[in-house]
């Protein structure tokens, strides 16, 4: 039975839009696909839909994004509402932005054919639908911030990884060279890392250790009064 209760007020669509980041090549990439309605119908778009009857906003963002990525458990957070009057030419719709951090290793790449869905670099991102760029700029925004005092890098991440790769990552994240030095230093000191007895050695004969993120260690630091920081 519906209420009565808003009967004379409007109503709205309300929509997801997720920002569904990897990292390979050494730099962040961002899936977006080809919109297959109208309005502008084959303009390039991020990841969306609609938020069923059923669903919380939550749930209709991991619905999307483990539709189109076939990844489980992954790091969510809400980036924020964006309601402007004319953001969608169809209706009025308002939309719920969430960035999602994956493993681009685990991508089911028969997704991407099936939604005509492809990684786009973050520092050459065509044209996107709507306020869609302005989503993705406030992303990186939230992403730098969080990125300084937390480790959420890491879920860009396989189980291992290099200190180069892992340099090369914050350094896409914050979109600026980090001192070599400096920064082995402070991941070091914190001891959160652990060393691998295997190596990388595809970029050289030498080869560089391969590391593992512990966060049962990470939890306990953190326990203890101690703080994240790069």
């Amino acid at each position: 039975m519906t209420s009565t209760f808003y009967e004379n007020k409007d109503s709205f669509l309300v929509a997801v839009d997720c920002i569904i980041m990897g990292f390979r090549d050494n730099e962040l990439h961002i899936l977006i696909t080809r919109r297959q309605i109208e309005p502008l119908k084959g303009g390039l778009s991020l990841m969306g839909g609609f938020v069923n009857a059923p669903e919380s906003i939550d749930e209709a963002a991991k619905r999307v994004v483990g539709e189109f990525t076939g990844i489980e458990d992954i790091f969510m957070e809400q980036v924020g509402a964006y309601g402007e009057i004319n953001r969608d030419l169809a209706d009025r719709v308002i939309s719920v932005a969430y960035y999602a951090l994956v493993d681009i290793e685990q991508f089911d790449t028969l997704l991407a054919k099936k939604y005509d869905a492809r990684w786009a670099r973050i520092t050459m991102l065509p044209d996107l639908i709507f306020d869609h760029k302005k989503m993705v700029r406030d992303t990186i925004n939230i992403l730098q911030r969080k990125a300084a005092i937390k480790p959420i890098g890491f879920n860009l991440l396989g189980e291992q990884f290099t200190l180069p790769t892992l340099q090369s990552l914050y350094e896409s994240i914050y979109q600026e060279t980090i001192d070599k030095r400096n920064f082995r230093k402070k991941l070091l000191t914190m001891d959160i890392l652990e060393k691998l007895d295997e190596k990388d050695k595809s970029s050289s004969k030498r080869g560089a250790f391969y590391y593992q993120f512990n966060k049962e260690k990470y939890d306990q630091l953190i326990e203890q009064g101690m703080h994240f920081s790069l």
